[in-house]
């Protein structure tokens, strides 16, 4: 089927018909960014971030959409250069082709949507 043969299965995705709380999906370490791969398709991704405080991704651009949504904590976005805090509960759009940036103000833990146009 053609839909099917773009699609990845990634062995650590989630279990289908299960009912998750994806905060608890991944673990925080110590002085690091530890990250998830949940689904990956031709159309984008689904990925699981959990950051130790002052832990930073410099700053970048994407090709696409990515949308993030805090799990757990706080973080500090600058997108086009503006600042943005986003904690848990609250979702932030980061446009495709905008350099953005992402730092923990404190441990956090985010689901990175990416949508490719």
């Amino acid at each position: 089927m053609g839909a099917e043969s773009t699609k990845v299965i990634d062995p650590a995705g989630l279990r289908p018909s299960v009912a998750t709380r994806l905060h608890e999906e991944l673990d925080y370490v110590p002085g690091a960014i530890v990250s998830r791969t949940l689904a990956r398709a031709k159309g984008g991704s689904l990925t699981l971030f959990a950051f130790d405080a002052g832990q930073e991704l410099s700053e970048h651009t994407a090709p696409f959409d990515a949308f993030v949504q805090v799990l757990d904590g706080t973080v500090e976005l600058t997108i086009g250069g503006e600042r943005v805090v986003a904690r848990s509960g609250e979702t932030v759009l980061m446009p495709a082709g905008v350099p953005h940036a992402v730092r923990a103000q404190e441990r956090f833990k985010m689901l990175l949507s990416m949508v490719r146009g």
